[in-house]
């Protein structure tokens, strides 16, 4: 097959090789683009947050008339009356939790007062009760003792004696395993590290945080603020039960406080459904917008090869006639569309590249990598030689006998 009769063929149409071929290019920049942003949103939906979340209801509490300094037996008394419930495996009480979209963050670092290298970290209130909680795994070294549990006001400094951090922190810092028992700075005083967890992800999932999301440190203390939030574990087969009772028996307990009726006590599962429930959307968005993009083009494709072969039936008539065979006239067509797609991946790939670009000034995207571009350059000259062959075939069918009918 002499590719010069073909370009001499396509400088004769150059108003549909040009549509086509900048149609390939603006569906292969956002196709690529569009597919990296689902496996981006895909790879959020399915991490782990460390925690049994099957297991777990988050309940939010607000005390009523109380000064925070009384908080403390409040709190200790709700503890004693959850953990007695029937199906509850155990509980405790925190600032915050994976999933919820908000806490605290702070850097830490191994020199005092801000200064050295410093990475950020999500803090979470804990006591002794929190890793069997949540089914945190430990990996190296202890839990907390009930004994260094103390509590804190909100404007307290933040330098607890003992921390926990999770496997993400430990290895920032003592990358060869070593953690246990070495110094880290939240503030001014140094803090032991007394246990790394496997895994325990920050409480945001936007993808802001997404670079240390899994670096989160458990303080020893209680957050003396007339608002909390209790985790309780329930037994196998319990949740729906104790999602009924906890509420039930706090509130039979003392009276003055809220318990928001909309999401004060949910499970895990419903916080997972409603923090990823922006990316679920955008995953689905995008590829609604690739499978009609996809569409469109192999339309555009088929109606154009179409129309060609409807003009050119004397040309390939004459083809046949002087012993052009089928395959010959196939050839022909998927060649030339071969070339009008190969020249619209080129110009395609640098669109990619200046859109994704764009989306990482805008907002803060990763860069697409390579792989993506080449995969949808594969899936865009495949899917177009896919749209082809019925319009080809039908050209290769055109009997000779057409050349002398025209002449």
């Amino acid at each position: 097959m002499q590719i010069k009769p073909i370009l001499s063929a396509l400088r004769h149409h150059k108003a549909g090789t040009i549509l086509i071929a900048v149609q390939i290019a603006l569906t292969l920049a956002i196709v690529c683009n569009a597919l990296f942003i689902i496996q981006q949103r895909i790879t959020m939906l399915t991490r782990s947050t460390g925690i049994d979340e099957a297991h777990l209801i988050r309940l939010q509490n607000q005390w009523v008339g109380v000064d925070d300094k009384h908080v403390g037996s409040l709190m200790q008394t709700d503890l004693d009356t959850l953990r007695r419930l029937p199906g509850v495996a155990d509980a405790y009480a925190t600032n915050s939790t994976p999933l919820s979209n908000g806490g605290w963050s702070t850097g830490i670092g191994l020199k005092p007062g801000g200064k050295g290298e410093r990475v950020q970290t999500a803090i979470y209130f804990a006591d002794d009760h929190t890793l069997d909680t949540l089914g945190l795994k430990l990996v190296a070294g202890r839990n907390f003792r009930s004994s260094e549990v103390v509590d804190q006001m909100q404007h307290d400094g933040l330098d607890p004696p003992q921390v926990i951090v999770t496997r993400a922190v430990a290895d920032k810092f003592f990358p060869d395993g070593d953690a246990v028992g070495k110094r880290v700075y939240l503030g001014n005083k140094p803090s032991i590290i007394v246990g790394v967890v496997a895994r325990l992800q920050v409480p945001w999932v936007g993808g802001w945080a997404a670079n240390w999301e899994g670096r989160s440190t458990l303080v020893p203390r209680r957050l003396m603020a007339s608002g909390t939030n209790f985790v309780i574990r329930a037994k196998d087969g319990q949740i729906d039960k104790v999602l009924h009772s906890a509420p039930a028996a706090l509130l039979a307990s003392d009276r003055m406080r809220v318990i928001p009726d909309d999401d004060g006590v949910v499970t895990f599962a419903q916080m997972r459904q409603e923090a990823y429930q922006s990316d679920r959307g955008m995953a689905i968005l995008m590829g609604v917008i690739c499978v009609v993009l996809l569409g469109i083009t192999a339309a555009g494709i088929v109606g154009l090869t179409s129309f060609w072969v409807g003009q050119r039936r004397k040309q390939i008539g004459v083809r046949r006639a002087l012993g052009a065979t089928r395959r010959d006239i196939l050839s022909y067509f998927l060649t030339e569309n071969l070339l009008i797609g190969a020249t619209g991946v080129v110009l395609g790939m640098l669109l990619a590249v200046g859109m994704n670009q764009w989306l990482m000034n805008t907002f803060e995207m990763q860069r697409l990598s390579w792989p993506w571009i080449v995969s949808g350059v594969i899936v865009l000259l495949a899917l177009g030689q896919a749209a082809v062959l019925a319009p080809a075939i039908r050209a290769s069918r055109v009997p000779p006998v057409v050349a002398t009918r025209t002449v």
